[in-house]
């Protein structure tokens, strides 16, 4: 029996688009542009995406929308809770819909949401991607987007719409939960990592959104982006070009908010000219949900949707996503002459080669190849999630040398020695001590789809730090309140809570978020806010506790950054866990028991006044430095790449392998790194890049290399970065990328404030105009083997001897 072209295997993917390609009528290929989202009813509720409820009334059934075919599945997994077999089963009849509905059986594409793992109904929850940043360990990012790409195939889901590659700007946004922090360099390289490991599965990885979100003004969402060409340049397009020159991603969504008038979804410039001319971008560009629609209902720059499909597809625009609203349109534009076939079909086979390479075309096309058991949440998943959160807890202060604990406080011989008789009783106070879906993010199923149906518990198992505080200190006396809510402004459970803390010798006060949609929490997509103070009644809790004199563990579960300068020095020890998943609660335990010796460092400045000063590290010497001109000091408490270790680290003898390079030479820039503890630990070296004088304005230092390195106690490593001339360039004055000489200066450190080591080298000859899309993007480190054992190699967490110092030399605060 033939079959037809395009379902032959021994053909090459373009012979097989081809031949499809130029047997689709005008509405069959219109149809591939389109999506359907089978989504329940969700009565008051807003629902899952900013004005939905708009596009409700009216539209087609799904058995209706398929009848010339489909594009794209969305979220069949990701809106109700189906259970593993059950999702199967839906997704199988939706397929069978859509092939049967198709004149030439092409099946759908389908994506669901993946930021924290698979939003689907009892699959692992990750941590949030802001605390991906803080681990700073790409490799670790890699093995979880390798994890949930395997898992998503299994289930028949092709694409992920993740990472997000928002670069933080204002510490009053929602959406810094889903960031990997407010360093482009950390959030490219994470990405790549990312859609490295989730593409390797054969699942395509899509980056958000494209381009200047985060830069929103006044921190809302969905709100205008005025910033300059060069900002945008050089901060919010860093990540999305080395995703996809290095990460060769499949995908990208364009952002909602417009840049200086322009949304991304009509943005010609944007979408093809900047992506595919210049980066070399080969995927599909899909619409972030409704983004065409609202080209005429938000943005106002075209008259109806026939304008808005039209100016979509002519910018580059391939999918419309979450459901086909405007692209009906297309074929009577084509058929009037108003739109170009050629523009059209350029968009469909970029769809159609996207389902040969997934194997949509094959003649033995199966909705999911999964068996009859579906196991979403495995052991490896759970020890995975575990490891992440692990590697992601922060320790801000530990002043008082209270942590790691032990049976007496403040820790020392002598106390050991007089510690009185019985359990260390521990007051464990706050809303996130006693609620699981803090440690979750707004793209969890739990916090984005349970909550906002009748059942609101979690949809993995979720232990609450109550839980993991009793596992971790089995002989303690535990009490729990918590105190207050998250975001209700009651205090009248303070009492119980002040009561609780006098009556114990610790006081673990763990406060923060619980994410939600569009105002429904304090922390995710539309749940920005006014003040970077702990929300609701949280700050009289803390000032009431603190008061009682007891000691104190604060432990921030957060999404964002809250202002923390009225805690230091008052409270022993600040605990940062950014949303760290489903064991979350095991890692900050195993952080205050000293079972976890931490390593996570701040992807993003911990401020100090709850006012703002909203802004991030990356800043000129005229937001910085204030010296009498303004009464605000703009400084954070706790600087970008700070934490502390249960292990003490010392950096000495900073090389540069020669003192001037050409235009497109290299420095090789190191320095020794001495574990001096007796514990095991890792240390995150960090390399910043000064440019005292330049043509146009210049940040006083930015992230230009960094590695995570474990050490055993005593040992010591010699880390080495390679630095090309083009990791010094920047956008000029007549918005080209040049290399500029003169005197470059170098930091090798702890954190962004870090002086310990300081060098210098030089860049001779002329400027150097930089070819578009050419450049160099990386600073390769290398680690030499003096002593060394690789981070993998390193004795398990639980194996190490508990030490009881807490500094890291260097810290420069």
């Amino acid at each position: 029996m033939t079959i037809p072209l395009w379902n032959d295997r021994s053909l090459s993917t373009e012979q097989r688009v081809d031949a499809l390609l130029a047997e689709l009528s005008l509405e069959e290929k219109a149809a591939q542009l389109g999506s359907y989202w089978k989504r329940p009813t969700l009565g008051d509720a807003e629902g899952f995406a900013p004005m939905q409820s708009t596009f409700e009334e009216g539209r087609d059934p799904f058995e209706a929308a398929v009848t010339d075919g489909l594009g794209h599945l969305t979220r069949p997994y990701g809106s109700a809770p189906l259970d593993g077999e059950e999702g199967v089963a839906n997704l199988r009849t939706m397929q069978q819909a859509v092939v049967a509905g198709s004149p030439h059986g092409i099946p759908a594409l389908v994506h669901e949401e993946c930021l924290t793992g698979i939003m689907a109904h009892g699959a692992t929850t990750y941590p949030a991607a802001i605390a991906w940043g803080a681990s700073f360990d790409p490799a670790l990012i890699g093995e979880m987007g390798e994890r949930i790409g395997t898992d998503m195939r299994a289930i028949g889901a092709h694409m992920g719409l993740a990472p997000v590659l928002d670069i933080v700007r204002d510490y009053r946004w929602g959406r810094i939960e889903e960031t990997m922090g407010e360093d482009p360099y950390l959030t490219g390289v994470l990405a790549t990592g990312y859609v490295r490991g989730l593409q390797s599965t054969g699942t395509i990885a899509t980056l958000k959104h494209f381009a200047g979100h985060a830069a929103s003004r006044a921190g809302r969402n969905h709100a205008p982006v005025s910033i300059g060409m060069r900002e945008l340049h050089d901060m919010d397009l860093v990540p999305f070009e080395m995703a996809v020159r290095h990460g060769e991603v499949g995908s990208v969504m364009n952002s909602y908010a417009d840049i200086d008038g322009t949304p991304p979804a009509a943005s010609h410039w944007l979408l093809t000219e900047l992506l595919r001319d210049t980066w070399g971008f080969e995927g599909t560009v899909v619409a972030d949900y409704w983004a065409v629609s609202f080209l005429q209902s938000m943005h106002r720059v075209v008259e109806d949707d026939r304008g808005a499909a039209l100016a979509a597809l002519r910018a580059g625009l391939d999918i419309e996503l979450p459901e086909t609203t405007t692209y009906p349109h297309l074929v009577g534009a084509v058929r009037d002459g108003e739109l170009e076939l050629e523009v059209l079909d350029t968009a469909v086979r970029r769809i159609l080669r996207q389902k040969v390479e997934l194997g949509l075309l094959d003649e033995d096309f199966d909705a999911a190849t999964t068996g009859e058991t579906i196991e979403l949440d495995s052991a490896e998943g759970r020890a995975l999630a575990r490891r992440m959160a692990e590697e992601s807890i922060i320790l801000l202060d530990n002043a008082h040398d209270l942590l790691p604990l032990t049976r007496s406080l403040p820790q020392s011989a002598e106390a050991d020695a007089q510690a009185p008789a019985g359990p260390l009783s521990i007051a464990l106070i706050g809303p996130a001590a006693v609620q699981p879906r803090s440690f979750l993010g707004c793209y969890s199923f739990t916090n984005h789809v349970l909550s906002r149906l009748e059942d609101n518990g979690t949809s993995v198992h979720v232990p609450t730090l109550t839980e993991a505080l009793g596992a971790e200190f089995p002989g303690a006396s535990l009490t729990t309140t918590a105190g207050t809510d998250f975001l209700d402004p009651d205090t009248s459970g303070i009492a119980a809570a002040v009561a609780a803390a006098q009556a114990a010798e610790l006081a673990v006060l763990a406060v923060g978020d619980l994410a939600g949609l569009f105002g429904a929490g304090t922390s995710g997509e539309g749940c920005d806010v006014e003040s970077l103070q702990l929300p609701g009644a949280q700050h009289e809790l803390v000032e009431a506790v603190l008061a009682t004199g007891t000691p104190v563990v604060l432990v921030l579960v957060t999404g964002r950054p809250y202002s923390l300068g009225a805690y230091q020095g008052r409270a022993h020890a600040i605990v940062q866990a950014f949303m760290p998943g489903e064991e979350g609660a095991s890692a900050i335990a195993g952080v205050l028991s000293g079972r976890v010796n931490p390593s996570g460092r701040l992807p993003i400045g911990i401020p100090n006044g709850v006012g703002g000063q909203p802004g991030t590290y990356l800043s000129p010497v005229l937001a910085w430095e204030s010296d009498g001109i303004s009464n605000l000091d703009p400084k954070p408490l706790f600087p970008f790449g700070h934490g502390l270790s249960f292990s003490r680290f010392e950096y000495s003898d900073l090389q540069l392998s020669v003192e001037q390079i050409a235009a497109d030479g290299t420095v090789e820039i190191s320095a020794t790194v001495t574990n001096t503890s007796d514990r095991d630990g890792k240390e995150v070296v960090q390399l910043y890049l000064s440019d005292p004088v330049a043509s146009v304005v210049r940040p006083l230092k930015r992230l230009v290399g960094f590695t995570k390195v474990g050490l055993a106690a005593g040992e010591s490593a010699r880390v080495s970065f390679q630095l090309h001339a083009d990791r010094t360039s920047f956008t000029g004055p007549d918005l080209q990328r040049i290399v500029e000489p003169g005197e470059f200066r170098v930091r090798l450190g702890a954190s962004s404030e870090d002086m310990t080591l300081e060098g210098s080298f030089r860049i001779g000859g002329e400027v150097r105009v930089l070819s578009p899309g050419r450049h160099v993007l990386d600073t390769p480190a290398t680690v030499s083997p003096v002593a060394l054992r690789a981070l993998e190699e390193l004795a398990p967490q639980d194996q190490m001897t508990p030490s009881t110092s807490a500094a890291v030399v260097g810290e420069g605060l």
